[in-house]
């Protein structure tokens, strides 16, 4: 029988603390066995994840195959290889930047990874596709192509392109829903799509340019590539994560909202996929609204600006996600389940950060992957406290909380500590000092 720890609180926000310990009282239940217990609820086969997550990694590699084979067809293998050597090298950058946004509750990189892929494969396959069609049939039926490709990078190739990269984010909403609770799930989820449909598209009009050079025998920062270079990787590597990161509020935005505003779930992602249209077009067709500065007038007035608001948005985010966790984990803490400081020291970035310092330095690895896992689960048991409040209790919330709770029990032993040193090293909270043991043992000094 393993160490026993204290009865589940009512997540209820109308039973007050205090009358919940009243309740409990002495009463103690033992943590579930085996200590790798999870919660899996019943599913029809054709919802299996082994069967869906085959599914989607086949399409993903036929898609890959097919874009593969049209891009080299289109820049020739020495094309090819230079595109793909120079549009590589902001895909680490905008990567590192979303997930930077993701600390807080970091999602899966199964999803990650599947949205980077989306967007690289599915997303670029269509886009290539549907926009090589509508500008032919335009051609066709205007008998100018010069104005036929013009609107079709203005009209037809925003709708078509937001499209596709906004399904990787449906899809992720529908059917990984736990992993997608706010608006900054949506931003990351959403970021990484366009980056990996950006990588696509940089390798495509790189590899042209290279063409280009090699056929006019230019060369150095007079080329067409460098010149492509600078404005596509240099100036505007943020320019598709910008335009997908509006539908992802869209969608975290639905996220967030009451399961009595059903509306909403379905105003927030169209009008947010609406808006990215909007400006992937007015970005497109800069030079026809604004001339031969349209470009640069455009990324003025409105790439920088709404860079700049994007990312206070995200920040401000991630903020007010850390003072729900300040908020919602004092009831468990109160209940024993957490140490008195572990609420405002996972509350806080820094203090997550020197938790698992601390406990890599003094028990190893180990500890400091345990520590990590501990204020990841914590945070997400927070979470599900929070949405409880707006929404009425679901038929999984128990057991996904036991779930949550079990996991926190396993690892108190090493996050306890940690967090409450953490704690004590920011001055997120006050606690008397430490007790030493027979031994010498102090669990927060640094051995």
């Amino acid at each position: 029988m393993s160490e026993p720890c204290p009865q589940r609180l009512d997540p209820s926000p109308a039973i007050p603390v205090y009358e919940q310990q009243e309740r409990l009282g002495d009463l103690w239940t033992a943590v579930p066995e085996p200590a790798r217990r999870r919660y899996r609820p019943r599913r029809a086969f054709w919802r299996h994840r082994a069967l869906r997550a085959g599914a989607v990694f086949t399409l993903l590699a036929l898609c890959g195959l097919v874009i593969l084979a049209l891009v080299r067809d289109q820049t020739g293998t020495q094309g090819f290889l230079v595109g793909l050597g120079l549009a590589v090298l902001p895909v680490p950058l905008l990567m590192a930047a979303f997930r930077w946004l993701d600390r807080v509750e970091p999602g899966p990189w199964a999803n990650l990874w599947f949205s980077f892929a989306w967007g690289a494969c599915a997303a670029a396959l269509v886009a290539i596709i549907a926009n090589s069609f509508a500008t032919e049939w335009l051609a066709t039926a205007t008998a100018d192509p010069a104005s036929a490709e013009s609107l079709g990078a203005t009209v037809i190739a925003p709708v078509v392109e937001e499209s596709a990269k906004a399904t990787a984010i449906l899809l992720i909403f529908l059917f990984r829903r736990r992993d997608f609770t706010g608006l900054v799930d949506g931003v990351v989820v959403a970021g990484f799509t366009a980056t990996g449909f950006a990588f696509t598209e940089n390798i495509l009009y790189l590899g042209s340019a290279f063409g280009e050079d090699q056929n006019m025998g230019s060369s150095g920062f007079a080329s067409v590539t460098a010149a492509t270079f600078f404005v596509r990787v240099v100036m505007s590597p943020f320019a598709h994560p910008l335009f997908t990161v509006l539908a992802g509020i869209g969608f975290g935005l639905a996220a967030m909202a009451s399961r009595r505003h059903r509306i909403r779930r379905f105003v927030f992602p169209l009008l947010g996929l609406a808006l990215s249209m909007g400006m992937h077009a007015l970005w497109n067709g800069s030079s026809a609204l604004f001339g031969p500065y349209g470009f640069y007038v455009v990324y003025a007035a409105f790439m920088v600006p709404l860079f700049a608001l994007l990312t206070w948005l995200a920040i401000w985010t991630r903020q007010r996600e850390l003072r729900t966790i300040s908020a919602e984990l004092p009831a468990y803490a109160e209940a024993g389940w957490l140490t008195p400081a572990a609420p405002q020291a996972l509350s806080s970035m820094r203090a997550r950060t020197m938790a698992r310092h601390f406990a890599g330095r003094t028990f190893g690895s180990g500890a400091a992957r345990s520590v990590g896992e501990y204020e990841a689960f914590a945070t997400s048991l927070a979470f599900l406290r929070h949405r409880a409040h707006r929404d009425p209790v679901g038929p999984d919330f128990i057991e996904r909380e036991r779930e949550l709770l079990h996991h926190l029990w396993q690892r108190k032993d090493i996050a306890g500590p940690a967090l409450t040193f953490a704690a004590r090293a920011t001055g997120r909270v006050r606690v008397p000092p430490p007790y030493v043991d027979y031994d010498g043992y102090n669990p927060y000094r640094q051995y």
